[in-house]
């Protein structure tokens, strides 16, 4: 069993916004104004950033101009663009495309898959690791998600042990990263911890990252929890934008800028400007007429708050 440990020094957020936020979005996004948004991340020191989606536009409209996207985006050192896929032709369109990174995401919960997949859950799984060989017979980077893994709106609690099986064949195929997906927002820090206490070991030396909601308030707390279990890589999005087509009621998730004023409170580097990240929040509030979720952006002073 993995005991708490002492905080990290350093910990890296993902910019998931330009996919996870964007998606959940009625209004078509100009492809032109997610470059302009995207290149505002990149200038307050974002690294990874989750650009798009290649899935059926008739299922997410919003991601239509995947490849458009990505062959425009502009290219600097240090950054890695990523991309969700949910199926083979997803792989093939992204890579074809130019993207060194990708990132496929299976549900831990059969209905939950049933709905954002179209398979059920033995199927879904067996998929995700056939684009795993897939994408690393392109030479690509993966990431590995399982969703729903802290609970499910549809089936309530998930089976810890499910998540870990899959957990375990996921690694076993030479993943860079595992993704523990909080899809509904239903954990909480005790659940946190206590997937997070025999997951970690089973991981060994391959790092593992947090996908957070906050449908009910409890995104900040739970990667708090997860902290202490060795966790550094955490997915964020700008204002606390987004949500899950296929999950009623689902939040956005946790606020890029509120995690990093969490995280530098706590004397926790991340390299991001702090004061520029809540500009890019108040920017994009701005673009789409209405205040978003995040809270730190709110702030006029915020870099006098550290």
């Amino acid at each position: 069993m993995k005991k708490p440990t002492p905080y990290p020094e350093r910990a890296t957020l993902v910019e998931v916004g330009p996919r996870d936020g964007f998606q959940f979005e009625k209004t078509i996004i100009p492809t032109a104004e997610k470059i302009r948004i995207i290149e505002g991340l990149i200038a307050a020191g974002l690294k990874w950033i989750q650009a798009t989606a290649f899935v059926h536009p008739q299922r997410v409209p919003q991601m239509a101009d995947a490849e458009t996207l990505i062959g425009q985006l502009p290219r600097h050192d240090g950054v890695t663009y990523t991309a969700l896929a949910l199926n083979e032709r997803g792989v093939e369109r992204a890579h074809a495309a130019g993207l060194t990174h990708i990132e496929i995401s299976v549900s831990a919960s059969d209905a939950h898959s049933r709905r954002n997949a179209g398979l059920p859950l033995s199927d879904a799984r067996r998929r995700g690791r056939r684009m795993i060989r897939m994408a690393a017979e392109r030479h690509m980077g993966v990431t590995a998600g399982i969703q729903c893994a802290l609970g499910c709106a549809c089936e309530g609690r998930i089976p810890p042990e499910r998540v870990l099986d899959m957990a375990e064949g996921f690694l076993s195929e030479g993943i860079d990263y595992l993704s523990i997906a909080d899809t509904t927002g239903m954990g909480n820090p005790r659940s946190a911890a206590e997937l997070l206490e025999q997951l970690m070991p089973l991981a060994g030396d391959a790092p593992v990252g947090l996908h957070l909601h906050d449908t009910r308030g409890l995104g900040l707390a739970n990667m708090a929890t997860a902290l202490r279990y060795g966790v550094t890589r955490f997915d964020a999005s700008v204002g606390g934008m987004g949500g899950c087509p296929f999950v009623p009621g689902a939040a956005g998730n946790i606020a890029t800028e509120d995690a990093v004023y969490l995280l530098s409170s706590m004397g926790i580097e991340t390299g991001i400007d702090l004061a520029r990240l809540c500009g890019c929040a108040r920017d994009l509030s701005d673009f789409l007429g209405r205040p978003l979720p995040g809270k730190i952006h709110r702030f006029p002073e915020t870099p006098a708050m550290l």
